[in-house]
């Protein structure tokens, strides 16, 4: 090796000892094996599995991305314009927590397509509907009422709930679509913030909603889930004499399987979202019976279908977009496609009381778009080719993602652990202002488990696909994966198209950084009940 004769012949002009050129000779073969075997690492995290690879055999071409926006401009995907695909009306009333929200406006959308009366209808979430950029709500959305609610309240879930009726509608038995929910991605450590806040929102925040909803009479239950559930950690260090493997990120089948076995210690879960998730899940299927039968609706990782999400407006609202994921294949699925799955299993629940003891109840069903999973690299592309903003994909070696992963965990729990020891106030103010300040925006959550996620995701929604006379709930989707996404860059450039004269821009709140504003006013509200206790 010529660099490593270089070295010798350095080491002997330098006159050392024999023992000191020998460490020195040592030190400098581990460099030299670390940076090889660090190279080849992030050589297998940009492989893809051949069985991955003829999972997603086709890309996206830039005739077809045009085509299919200026199809969708003239001809908008709507709840009007796949009426025919939503379950008929029913005479109920409908609670929908987190209706603000994603999927929860969707269902609050079709609902209102298929004829249910606004006055039938309550919104209870955390913050108010978001009105559309340039864009006035419906005189039908204006008037369905909400109620601003922390379901980590008891007290104030059970208010949300048991607020009186119109009298024209309080006769009417009542279905409830849980949807609310604190999304903090890749938070792994037991002692985390993050597993507080997942603990209080998802986990007891969804033992309020089952008790409120038997309070209020609900005799239907469907609350939204994820198919990240069924994701366990996923290595990325692989063994020195295995480095020669062609690829490394497996292909991760996301079903329903898991259900069906004892629910796994919260360590065999990637990250607390998910093993939140996990146990929410199990109360709301827990709980089924002819008094309120129940079921959950598990998307798969990357729901989208507004500028707010994470996944497609994540990478509209970037210029420029470092990433180290074109390669990864998953599939996704379109808010709307959540939505009309959570009506399909109401109709089959809302049958009878009977329903409780059929097969679909008592359930999560896996739902995903009706086409194969795609890369990212075919999301970037669509955002590059369609957007009126400026936008530039910039690929980082994943290695470099993975190293500076452990340096942002290993920062934020010692940021956590300084602030719990901290006796005064004070400070703790001086520590977490000061010497240890907050990572900025959403970097923060850049943790060795978002490669977990980061994997190749195919779902499988066999089973929620078959007829409800075999067992399923008849789920077929009404946007694909190119519609949707094509449709929501659609939606970003009709808010953006005025920047250049310098008019306001609508500011998009996701999920993400809703999570930090939610755990901050959890935070503040166990404060206060221990102050006051």
């Amino acid at each position: 090796m010529p660099a490593l004769a270089v070295f010798t012949g350095v080491l002997s002009r330098l006159n050392m000892r024999p023992a000191a050129s020998a460490c020195a000779l040592l030190f400098f073969l581990l460099v030299i094996f670390v940076v090889a075997y660090l190279i080849r690492l992030n050589q297998l995290l940009l492989g893809i599995p051949h069985e991955v690879a003829k999972l997603s055999p086709k890309r996206w071409t830039r005739d077809e991305l045009v085509e299919t926006y200026h199809r969708l401009k003239a001809r908008p995907i709507t709840p009007a314009s796949y009426a025919a695909r939503i379950p008929p009306k029913l005479e109920r009333r409908y609670i929908v927590t987190g209706g603000s929200g994603l999927v929860g406006s969707a269902i609050v959308r079709q609902l209102l397509a298929r004829g249910q009366p606004p006055s039938s209808i309550r919104i209870v979430d955390f913050r108010p509907p978001r009105q559309p950029f340039r864009t006035t709500t419906t005189q039908e959305e204006e008037q369905i009422d909400f109620t601003q609610t922390d379901i980590s309240s008891l007290p104030a879930t059970l208010h949300a709930f048991t607020k009186p009726w119109p009298s024209s509608v309080a006769h009417l038995p009542l279905t409830v679509f849980h949807t609310a929910a604190v999304i903090v991605p890749a938070d792994r450590s037991p002692n985390s913030p993050g597993r507080a806040v997942c603990e209080a929102v998802n986990v007891r925040g969804t033992q309020n909603v089952v008790d409120a909803a038997r309070k209020a009479g609900a005799d239907v239950l469907v609350a939204t889930t994820s198919g990240s559930i069924a994701l366990r950690p996923v290595g990325v260090w692989v063994d020195p004499w295995k480095v020669m493997r062609s690829c490394l990120l497996p292909l991760w089948v996301l079903d329903e399987r898991d259900f069906f076995a004892p629910l796994r210690p919260r360590e065999e879960f990637y990250a607390n979202y998910p093993a939140s998730k996990a146990a929410a899940e199990r109360l709301v299927c827990g709980v089924n019976g002819p008094e309120m039968r129940t079921g959950c609706v598990r998307p798969v990782n990357g729901v989208y279908g507004d500028p707010t999400d994470n996944t497609v407006g994540g990478s509209l609202a970037r210029a420029v977009l470092p990433t180290w994921m074109s390669n990864i294949v998953q599939s996704f699925v379109h808010c709307d496609n959540v939505a009309v799955a959570h009506l399909d299993f109401e109709a089959v629940l809302a049958a009878s009381p009977t329903a409780a003891s059929l097969p679909q109840a008592g359930r999560p069903f896996v739902v995903t778009d009706p086409n194969p999973p795609i890369r990212y690299g075919d999301l970037h592309e669509l955002v590059g080719t369609l957007v009126l903003t400026p936008f530039c994909v910039v690929p980082v070696p994943p290695v470099v993602i993975l190293l500076l992963s452990y340096f942002v965990e290993g920062y934020v729990r010692l940021r956590t652990s300084a602030g719990a020891l901290a006796p005064w106030s004070w400070l703790r103010r001086l520590v977490l202002g000061v010497l240890l300040p907050e990572i900025p925006g959403e970097a923060k959550h850049l943790t060795p488990a978002i490669f977990s996620i980061c994997t190749h995701l195919v779902a499988n929604n066999e089973t929620a696909s078959k007829p409800v006379s075999q067992g399923g709930i008849g789920y077929t989707g009404v946007l694909t994966t190119l519609e949707g996404m094509a449709q929501e860059v659609i939606e970003w450039n009709r808010d953006h198209e005025e920047v250049t004269k310098g008019k306001k821009v609508v500011q998009y709140q996701r999920s993400v950084s809703l999570a930090d504003e939610i755990a901050k006013a959890t935070n503040a509200a166990t404060v206060m009940a221990v102050a006051s206790s």
